[in-house]
């Protein structure tokens, strides 16, 4: 058996999208202008549910807490990522690597599980309307909010763990322009295979539990839907969910077209683009998605656009 280096490292070296160096400034300046676009669309969305005291509703206290974690979680890839094409270095040091892939566990768990209570509102809000104030009061959403940070802190914390006790030899190159923790773990010289099945089992129980949330919440939707007997009434019913049934279609979508072709394929550097869907398209289109449909946010948000132009 070859005899391999288990020296303590210092840091790691992130490969990027591209290694050309002719499509450095086309991959900075789209990436910061995606960013800027995520931010402020995020913000605004923040704003919008803040500034207006018709939103001030279950439905826009979740939506508004969505925007701020899409916000945190493109934050803690990309700004690394666009300092270390303008620095023209890759390195990422150790405890860096580890800090990112803690909060992007994080963030991207939380994403997964404000998705399924926003889904719980939608269901309670179309199938149960005359109970919605009483099931839905400001102390539940609060809490739904907190067990969602609370899962999802345990969750980054216990895999961020499992990662620090690893070995690593001089092998540091990470094919992604962040720490994913599948990359980082595949790089250690010590056993894997807790990580490997604390990873799998975290991921089918935390996704399955919020996949078959979602799929229940919107199966008693559409039934309740379908048992309305006038045209307008579906069709108002269906518009509260339009919005947010296209945001979890596009995130579900994306991420299992990155599992799908990681599967494919193994090129590490075609994985990582395929992960940009998942890690920057779907939180800048989000804000999108809500406000194109949705006559409350139009409103607010011009609003507020108009005060500015003042």
């Amino acid at each position: 058996m070859e005899h391999r280096n288990e020296t303590p490292i210092s840091e790691f070296i992130l490969l990027g999208l591209s290694n050309e160096p002719e499509l450095q400034p086309l991959i900075f300046g789209l990436f910061l202008s995606m960013y800027l676009i995520t931010v402020i669309g995020n913000l605004l969305i923040m704003l919008a549910v803040s500034s207006d005291s018709h939103l001030h509703t279950p439905m826009y206290f979740f939506l508004s807490n969505l925007s701020f974690v899409d916000i945190c979680f493109i934050s803690t890839t990309i700004p690394k990522m666009l300092k270390n094409i303008r620095t023209q270095n890759k390195v990422i040091t150790y405890e860096g690597c580890i800090i990112q892939m803690h909060f992007f566990i994080l963030f991207a768990t939380l994403d997964v599980f404000l998705l399924t209570v926003m889904a719980y509102d939608r269901f309670v809000a179309i199938c149960h309307p005359l109970h919605y104030t009483v099931i839905m009061k400001p102390r539940v959403c609060g809490l739904l909010v907190l067990l969602t940070w609370i899962m999802s802190a345990l969750n980054s914390l216990i895999q961020s763990i499992m990662v620090l006790w690893l070995a690593f030899c001089t092998d540091l190159e990470i094919p992604h322009f962040f720490c994913e923790v599948n990359q980082v773990v595949q790089l250690a010289c010590s056993d894997t295979f807790l990580n490997d099945l604390l990873m799998y089992f975290v991921t089918g129980v935390y996704g399955g539990i919020s996949l078959t949330g979602i799929l229940y919440s919107y199966s008693k939707v559409v039934s309740s839907i379908l048992g309305i007997s006038s045209a307008r009434g579906k069709y108002k019913a269906f518009s509260t969910c339009a919005s947010h049934l296209s945001v979890v279609s596009l995130f579900y979508c994306t991420v299992l077209g990155v599992y799908l072709s990681s599967a494919a394929t193994h090129s590490s550097q075609s994985i990582a683009v395929f992960s940009v869907m998942y890690t920057v398209v779907t939180p800048m289109l989000n804000p999108f998605i809500y406000s194109l449909r949705n006559k409350d946010i139009k409103r607010a948000l011009k609003r507020i656009i108009g005060m500015a132009a003042i």
